[in-house]
């Protein structure tokens, strides 16, 4: 584990977090998966996590591990048709993460989901966190679409709200 790595999650990306996704860019956020899962029946879930704290950061987790763990304390797995989402960013690694259900991932894997990561990163690297996560939202609501798309009577089986960790 490297100290800058330290460094950087215990410097206040809690702070830096509520500054990059204030209330109106999280309601954006929300609407996007709304919008996005008329669309289709699969389930989008948005987190972000500021920093690792803990036995996480002294465990030196990386972010796609954190990812998993996340995935399934939100449950992300538990959908009818294996077809959940998670997009996870970590705001200190600056590395955002897809861990989808094995129903989607079959049907996109893992070339078709580092696509959107780097699509991310790189609105990310210019500033445009609102616009990134959008635009990734977005992009992952068309593969579900074209993979699992919308029937009538589909329920909402997980919330659509952004989490903030």
């Amino acid at each position: 584990m490297g100290i800058r790595r330290i460094g950087r999650h215990l410097l206040p990306y809690r702070w830096k977090q509520r500054r990059l996704f204030p209330r109106k860019a999280l309601a954006r956020i929300e609407q996007t998966i709304k919008a996005g899962e008329a669309t289709h029946t699969g389930q989008v879930r948005f987190v972000v996590e500021g920093a690792l704290d803990g036995v996480p950061l002294f465990r030196n987790q990386p972010a796609r591990e954190r990812a998993l763990d996340v995935f399934s304390l939100l449950r992300i797995w538990d959908t009818e048709q294996n077809n959940g989402v998670l997009i996870y960013l970590l705001l200190a690694d600056r590395d955002v993460e897809i861990v989808a259900d094995r129903g989607i991932d079959a049907k996109v894997g893992a070339e078709g989901w580092e696509k959107i990561c780097v699509a991310m990163e790189k609105d990310f690297r210019a500033g445009l966190f609102e616009h990134g996560v959008v635009e990734g939202i977005e992009q992952v609501s068309r593969l579900l679409a074209q993979h699992f798309p919308a029937r009538r009577g589909t329920r909402n089986e997980l919330p659509d709200e952004p989490v903030m960790l």
